[in-house]
């Protein structure tokens, strides 16, 4: 089995940049389509759907809110419609919000913290069952990190929280779904370097450090999670499900 996926349909939330661009790209590369969700970036956007274009693959960009219901419903009807149906979902679309150590940490923090990783996550999921269960092999693909392992950096908490849900809910639905043909599986970056996260959340010191402690001898690419993605989308994994796979470089050996 290979991970050639010419013909399939593809949806990744937020894809404007980094992880999510590297995934839509990649899934492009080995023959999807992809529907390019985003928020807030819309000229980032649209050079991912320019990108896609460019490999001879159908693209557009969908503007949604993740954390509003009606929007994410939206969106996953535009989506599907300019598709033609679905038969793999990414869910990217997460956010670290800021730092903030509990003792100090307002409930508007955790909220939108826990909002915006892991009850986007199931908006998502929920909107495009309809049009999942309609593929002959449907794929999700949930985001995690290594701070659902290890608890993240300092004043994470409560997106280690999120992501550690997004694990128990991949396994959750994993089973929820099973006979049904769809695979449920997440995966679980570590430190990722050149995106807009640790640029703005992690000081230099703080990266040269992890990038130091690494097994491997290098940090991430984002195009090392789009290729683990694809993987999990393709035939080849028809028998992989409900499992976490951690792209980190050896960090955090199980």
């Amino acid at each position: 089995m290979s991970a050639d996926l010419q013909g399939s349909r593809a949806l990744v939330t937020g894809a404007g940049h980094g992880i999510g661009r590297a995934i839509a790209v990649a899934l492009a590369e080995a023959g999807a389509d992809v529907a390019v969700h985003y928020h807030s970036s819309a000229e980032e956007a649209t050079k991912t759907v320019s990108e896609i274009e460019a490999l001879g693959r159908r693209a557009k960009a969908f503007k949604a809110d993740v954390t509003v219901t009606a929007e994410v419903d939206r969106f996953v009807e535009e989506a599907a419609g300019f598709l033609g149906g679905l038969d793999v979902l990414v869910c990217n679309a997460g956010h670290l919000v800021g730092r903030a150590k509990i003792a100090e940490m307002p409930d508007e923090h955790f909220d939108q913290v826990i909002a915006t990783n892991l009850t986007s996550t199931f908006r998502t999921v929920r909107a495009t069952l309809p049009h999942l269960a309609k593929s002959s092999a449907g794929r999700i693909i949930t985001m995690a990190s290594l701070a659902a392992h290890n608890g993240g950096g300092p004043g994470s908490v409560a997106y280690a929280a999120a992501k550690a849900g997004v694990i128990g809910f991949t396994k959750g639905l994993a089973k929820e779904l099973g006979g049904t043909g769809i695979t449920v599986n997440a995966v679980a970056p570590g430190f990722i370097k050149g995106t807009a996260f640790h640029d703005t959340f992690t000081a230099p010191q703080a990266q040269q450090a992890m990038e130091s402690g690494i097994p491997v001898g290098r940090a991430g690419t984002p195009q090392d999670v789009g290729s683990a993605v694809v993987h999990l989308a393709s035939p080849a994994s028809g028998f992989l499900t409900a499992t976490t796979v951690d792209i980190d470089g050896g960090v955090w050996p199980r």
